[in-house]
């Protein structure tokens, strides 16, 4: 059977940047636009930039602005929140600099709600004041789309939209650009400064509120290239995503609940303070196991989140976004109860980082979920996720870059000068690979929230981890691993059977094959239940485990945070 061929197109040369920027959500955009403009930087998106899970937010952004509030109390939500193991420096340099970023926010147009001419402030779970920002329930759509307008305005920015990262450019230990599939060529964009900010990889749950790009492409190429790790075993689960057959699993906020509404079983009963004191504004990873818990007792499949004790003008008001789903899909919560049920929504964990976005790779960054600075501890607090992009990507103002500094193409070339074309997918099969390739990531999917979800156990983790290791096996094996292997002296065409579509979705099962890897054996490591971690078999905290769990390749070690 005759093969496609990938030929290196030598006149096409590689693109150089200062700063290469992977990610279009909230952390890039900001990212990119705190760098100064005299600086060239590449900013590489899987979709446009307009789809990402910042703009899926809509709960808001925390900020101690309000004349009751301060700084040192939205620091001690967070510690609380963090059960332990937030770093008490990195806590304090995120609340300390909420305030400029969000004044930048407003000066930038973004719409927030206001009061009388000052901006809205309502309360969230385990916020200890009313200190979230919000622009109705779209407030990640709000910010992003001001942001996304920026950068295209700004010259020394140059978007690649629908393109992929596969694998970082390492030369000697240090990051020097990243290896991109763009316009049917796979290119090497060398920068002198690499940000990774491609979000979190909810999607390697068969239910999770993140959209279909959080694949965990960032951290899964971070731990290729050898870069320090942190706390993957902490993933939190939103309490009330949509629980209607045939509806996607779309989040509506706890600021619903903040607002009054209630969390209620079949038969109307209020069951989570069986659970908690605070009912309903427990910490999301309470809520979370209440709602599995009760699930389990009852046999019930969901449960019910009432919004008629919030005033029908208000939640009309706060709410239009939430109210328009819930109606697309045959329910009228002004009327009825809506059903709901836990998901996947944001992973704690990730690329270890410093409080300049600095990773343990020199020449790379990371901001966003994909990072771990610190902030989160085992679970975070409501509304901190895009404070935390915009306070660390605003950190990326002072890298340390040199003027017309130029990169050794020819010196850093790698092993393999070209693919062979054995390695390719037969022409007549790429239908075929799209269709297998959706099923190994079904596959996977279901067996990390059997084993790995809400609550977890040794056995199921340990089980999960041996079919795992066979699959990744399998994998590894696959004639298409050559693509992580090509020379960064050349740039390559895309034959017509391996589309964009196809390219992402090999890409994409990889990086999902990576960070199930390592949630498992992170969530194995941790013997005790703290955050968003939760062990059946280790029901409890330990004081022998107020640590952070570091992974370096294949070794888990034990970190302690720092103390302030």
């Amino acid at each position: 059977m005759t093969q496609p061929d990938l030929s290196p197109l030598a006149p096409t040369p590689n693109q150089h940047f200062d700063v290469l920027v992977i990610g279009g959500g909230a952390a890039g955009l900001y990212s990119a636009l705190s760098i100064p403009s005299q600086w060239r930087i590449g900013l590489v998106t899987k979709d446009t930039l307009s789809i990402s899970a910042s703009d899926w937010a809509q709960g808001g952004i925390a900020a101690a602005i309000g004349v009751d509030d301060a700084v040192s109390l939205h620091v001690a939500d967070t510690l609380v929140a963090g059960a332990g193991l937030c770093d008490a420096p990195a806590v304090e340099h995120l609340a300390s600099k909420a305030a400029p970023c969000i004044q930048r926010l407003v000066e930038l147009g973004v719409a927030f709600d206001r009061t009388e001419g000052q901006l809205a402030m309502t309360l969230e779970a385990a916020h200890s004041r009313r200190r979230v920002l919000h622009a109705a329930d779209t407030t990640g759509r709000a910010i992003v789309s001001i942001l996304a307008e920026a950068v295209l305005q700004r010259p020394n920015i140059t978007v690649f939209e629908s393109a992929f990262a596969l694998d970082l450019w390492m030369v000697e230990g240090h990051c020097r650009g990243a290896l991109v599939a763009h316009n049917q060529q796979l290119q090497w964009l060398s920068a002198q400064a690499t940000v990774l900010a491609t979000g979190g990889g909810g999607q390697v749950y068969a239910q999770t509120t993140n959209p279909t790009a959080s694949t965990g492409d960032g951290v899964a190429m971070a731990w290729r290239a050898g870069a320090q790790l942190r706390d993957l075993e902490f993933v939190q689960f939103h309490p009330t995503s949509l629980a209607e057959p045939g509806a996607p699993p779309f989040l509506i906020s706890e600021a619903v609940r903040g607002e009054g509404a209630h969390l209620v079983d079949r038969q109307g009963y209020r069951f989570t303070f069986d659970y908690h004191p605070d009912g309903e504004l427990a910490p999301r990873d309470v809520v979370s196991r209440a709602i599995f818990h009760h699930l389990q007792k009852t046999g019930d499949s969901r449960v019910w989140l009432d919004m008629r004790p919030i005033p029908r003008d208000r939640l009309q008001y706060r709410f239009p976004n939430i109210l328009q789903v819930c109606r697309t899909w045959g329910i009228d919560p002004l009327i009825d109860p809506v059903p709901v049920s836990p998901a996947a929504h944001y992973w704690m964990g990730g690329i270890t980082t410093d409080l300049s976005s600095q990773t343990t790779i020199p020449g790379l960054y990371a901001v966003g979920e994909n990072a771990s600075t610190g902030v989160h501890g085992a679970n975070r607090l409501a509304s901190n996720s895009l404070l935390e992009c915009l306070v660390y990507g605003a950190e990326l103002a002072n890298l340390p870059l040199q003027a017309n500094r130029s990169f050794d193409l020819e010196g850093a070339a790698s092993e393999v000068s070209a693919l062979d074309a054995t390695a390719l997918w037969p022409q007549n099969a790429a239908a075929d690979a799209l269709t297998t390739i959706h099923q190994q990531r079904e596959q996977l999917t279901q067996l990390m929230w059997d084993a790995a979800a809400i609550s977890r156990d040794q056995a199921r983790l340990e089980g999960a981890i041996a079919a795992l290791s066979q699959w990744r096996t399998e994998w590894q094996q696959h004639p298409w691993q050559a693509l992580h292997h090509l020379s960064p002296d050349h740039t390559y065409s895309l034959p017509d059977t391996l589309d964009w579509p196809l390219v992402r979705a090999w890409g994409e099962l990889g990086n999902l094959y990576d960070i199930a890897w390592l949630i498992l054996n992170s969530a194995a490591f941790r013997t005790e239940s703290r955050g968003g971690h939760f062990r059946q078999d280790y029901p409890q905290p330990s004081r022998e485990w107020e640590v952070h769990t570091v992974v370096e390749g294949d070794r888990w070690e034990k970190s302690p945070p720092v103390e302030g």
